[in-house]
Parts: C-alpha cells; sequence; structure tokens
C-alpha cells in the first residue's frame, strides 16, 4: 500500500511540474504544491517521523495531525485564491472604467466617423 501511495504522490508532483511546464500553472503556485508533495514524500516513506511531530505537538493519533494539517493548508489556499480573486476583480473594474472613458474620449474627439457596414465586411 505505501508503494502505491508513493507513486500517486511522484505522480503528483510529475503532473504539477508538467503544467508548470506548459504554462497552465503560475510557478507561485507550483512551489506550494510541489512543497507539499514532497512533504507527503517524506512522510510517506518515514512514518516515525509523523509519529515524532505527532507528539511533538501533542497530539495522541499521528494521523489526527495529518488531517489538521491538510484543513489548515486547505484554508490557506482558500483565503490566498479568494484574495487573488479579489484584486483579480479590482484590475477588471478598473481597466473597464478606463476603456469606457477612453471610448467616451474618442467620441468627443471623433463625432463626424460613424461605423459603417463596410468596417464589419
Amino acid at each position: 500500500m505505501v508503494v502505491v501511495i508513493t507513486a500517486m504522490t511522484v505522480l503528483f508532483i510529475a503532473v504539477v511540474v508538467l503544467m508548470l511546464l506548459r504554462r497552465q500553472l503560475q510557478e507561485k503556485y507550483a512551489v506550494l504544491w510541489i512543497v507539499v508533495g514532497v512533504a507527503m514524500l517524506v512522510l510517506e516513506v518515514s512514518p516515525p517521523l509523523l509519529g515524532w511531530l505527532a507528539s511533538a505537538a501533542g497530539v495522541q493519533v499521528p494521523s489526527n495531525l495529518l488531517f489538521f494539517l491538510g484543513i489548515v493548508l486547505l484554508l490557506g489556499v482558500s483565503l490566498h485564491l479568494s484574495w487573488e480573486l479579489s484584486r483579480a476583480e479590482d484590475e477588471i473594474r478598473r481597466v473597464a472604467e478606463e476603456v469606457t472613458l477612453l471610448r467616451a474620449e474618442m467620441e468627443r474627439i471623433t463625432p463626424d466617423v460613424a461605423p459603417t457596414d463596410a468596417d464589419d465586411e
């Protein structure tokens, strides 16, 4: 079973690297997921390490520590993506306002020029 989980983790890291190379994933996100993948590999290869981390954190069952860390990671990613989305929405709104102002200025400067049907062809 450990071999299957390790193979899946290696496949996960390979997919992240492939997405990075194809420019489907930005570097800042790829680094996060590669670090998560490497951490998973380390914990899979050395199960006593998870037990030691759990006892150091005061957690009785090592799997509970794993679930807690997973939830914290997902909350962090969710918060970060919400922040990125908010920034993107602000930027889109700003650009849309600039385009509207530029279009109004263009119509003010060239009021006699009207689009013709020949322009569409």
